[in-house]
C-alpha cells in the first residue's frame, strides 16, 4: 500500500499572544510532529504540516472555508463568527475543540490613545475616530464597551485598521483611539507611543482564545486533532517551566519585545494557559454572540453542535492528566496575584523581585543611580490584580504608602478616600533617592 499523504494546514497569529500555545510555540518546537500518530491506520502516513500566519482571526476563517486550512487559532469573537459562518452553509462545519488561554476578567483587549492625548475615559470618544481590526476580539470588546457606555455606533467613527496600521497611527497621532487585542496595547505602552484608557477587564466578560478545526478533517483524522491538543498542552507546560527562556525565544520568533511578553506569560501575567473547555467559556461565547446579534447581523450559532470536549478529553487521558481537575480550576487575577512581588528587569542581571513598594522603589532608585539600564519594571493594579508596567501605572502616594492603578479614575478615587495624591513614577522613585 502506498503511504497516505495527510496535509495539516494551521492558521495562527504570531502577533497575538493568546494563540502562541497553539501557534508559534508548537511550530517552532516541533511539538505537533512529536505527537502525530505513527501506528495503526497512520503507520504509513506521510504528514505535510504547514503554518500560515495572519494578523487577526477573520482571514483564518475565510481560508478554512476555502479548505486551505484545517485548524484555526483565534480569539472569542472570531471563533463565534467562524462557527456561525460555517453553520450558515449547507454542509461545511467547524468544531471548537480546545482552549489556549484566558483572562477571567477580560484583560487582553484594550482601547489605546496617543500618549499625549487629553482623552482619559471611554465617554470622551463620542465624536472621535476609533479604529480596530474589524472581526477581531478587540472589535467585539469595543462594541460591548460602547454598548455598556450607551455610545451608539453613530456617535463615533469606526475605522477598520489592522493592528500594525492602528499602532502606527497611534504613534503618529493620526487616530483618536485604537482598540486592539493582546499584546498590541502593551507594545504601544512599552514603546511609549500609546496609553490605555479602557481595559477589556471593564466589560466583565472573560477573554479567551481557542482552536477550531474543520469537522470533515476531525472526523477523518480524530487522532491528529488529539495530537494537536497534546502539543498545545505541552506548549503551555514549556512556557510555565521557564517563562524567561520562553519570552526570550518567543521574541526571536515573533519580534514582540520580551518585556511585553513577560507581562503575559510570567507568574502573575495576564494569561492563564489552559486547553480545557469550561462552562464559563461556553457562557461567555454565548453572551458575545448576543452582542454581535445586537450590533449587526450574524448568523445563528448552535453551540451544542459546535463545541465538543471529546478530543481534548481524549488527549488529556493519553497524557495521563486529570481533565476534570483542570477544567474545575479557575484563576482570578484579583485573588491569584495578591501579595505577588514587584519586579525589576535589569538589562544585565535579569529579573529581581521585591516584596513591598519601599523595597521596590529603593532598588529602582539605586539602580538608576548607578546608570544601569532597566528594561522594564512591573507592579500590580490593586483593583483587578492585573500586572502593569511601572512606568504606565497611575501612582498614588498617601502618607508613606504607594498604590498602583491601571485606570486614572480609580487612582483618583483612591487618592481622595485616603488623603493621597496622584504622583508620577519618577516622583515616587525620587522619594527613595539617597544622597552620597
Amino acid at each position: 500500500a502506498s503511504a497516505e499523504k495527510i496535509s495539516i494546514a494551521i492558521g495562527h497569529q504570531s502577533m497575538c499572544t493568546d494563540t502562541y500555545t497553539a501557534g508559534i510555540v508548537v511550530k517552532e518546537l516541533g511539538l505537533l510532529e512529536k505527537y502525530l500518530p505513527k501506528d495503526g491506520k497512520y503507520a504509513e502516513a506521510d504528514y505535510d504540516v504547514s503554518w500560515a500566519d495572519y494578523s487577526s482571526g477573520g482571514p483564518i476563517t475565510n481560508q478554512m472555508m476555502a479548505n486551505k486550512l484545517n485548524f484555526g487559532v483565534m480569539g472569542d469573537y472570531p471563533l463565534i463568527v467562524n462557527g456561525a459562518k460555517f453553520q450558515e452553509t449547507d454542509s461545511l462545519r467547524t468544531l471548537y475543540v480546545a482552549g489556549t488561554g484566558y483572562n477571567l476578567k477580560g484583560s487582553g483587549n484594550a482601547i489605546v490613545v496617543p500618549v499625549d492625548s487629553d482623552i482619559y475615559s471611554i465617554d470622551q470618544l463620542k465624536g472621535k475616530a476609533v479604529s480596530t481590526p474589524v472581526g477581531s476580539a478587540a472589535w467585539g470588546m469595543l462594541l460591548k464597551a460602547m454598548q455598556d457606555n450607551e455610545i451608539p455606533t453613530g456617535d463615533y467613527v469606526l475605522k477598520n485598521q489592522s493592528p500594525a496600521v492602528g499602532a502606527a497611527n497611534i504613534a503618529a497621532g493620526k487616530i483618536d483611539a485604537h482598540s486592539d487585542f493582546c499584546p498590541w496595547s502593551e507594545i504601544m505602552e512599552f514603546r511609549g507611543t500609546g496609553r490605555k484608557i479602557y481595559d477589556g477587564s471593564e466589560t466583565g466578560v472573560p477573554y479567551l482564545h481557542g482552536v477550531v478545526v474543520r469537522q470533515d478533517f476531525a472526523e477523518e483524522y480524530p487522532e491528529v486533532v488529539e495530537a494537536f491538543i497534546k502539543a498545545v498542552y505541552e506548549a503551555g507546560e514549556w512556557i510555565r517551566e521557564d517563562p524567561m527562556r520562553a519570552v526570550s525565544m518567543m521574541e526571536g520568533w515573533t519580534g514582540v519585545e520580551k518585556e511585553v511578553l513577560y507581562l503575559y506569560f510570567s507568574k502573575g501575567g495576564h494569561l492563564t494557559l489552559d486547553p480545557t473547555i469550561k462552562q464559563e467559556w461556553v457562557d461567555a461565547l454565548t453572551f458575545n454572540h448576543g452582542v454581535l446579534v445586537q450590533e449587526k447581523a450574524i448568523p445563528p450559532l448552535d453551540f451544542e453542535a459546535w463545541i465538543t470536549e471529546d478530543y481534548v478529553k481524549a488527549a488529556y487521558a493519553d497524557l495521563g492528566v486529570d481533565y476534570a481537575a483542570e477544567k474545575a480550576s479557575m484563576v482570578d487575577p484579583a485573588e491569584a496575584n495578591k501579595g505577588l512581588p514587584m519586579e525589576i528587569w535589569h538589562s544585565r542581571d535579569g529579573v529581581s523581585t521585591y516584596p513591598d513598594m519601599p523595597a521596590f522603589l529603593t532598588a529602582v532608585a539605586q539602580m538608576q543611580g548607578t546608570g544601569a539600564k532597566l528594561n522594564a519594571t512591573y507592579v500590580y493594579d490593586i483593583e483587578t490584580g492585573l500586572k502593569l508596567f511601572g512606568k504606565t501605572a497611575f501612582w498614588v502616594k498617601s502618607g508613606g504608602d504607594y498604590a498602583t492603578f491601571l485606570r486614572k479614575g480609580e487612582a483618583e478615587a483612591y487618592a481622595a478616600a485616603n488623603g493621597g495624591a496622584l504622583v508620577s513614577f519618577d516622583a515616587a522613585i525620587a522619594d527613595f533617592i539617597t544622597e552620597g
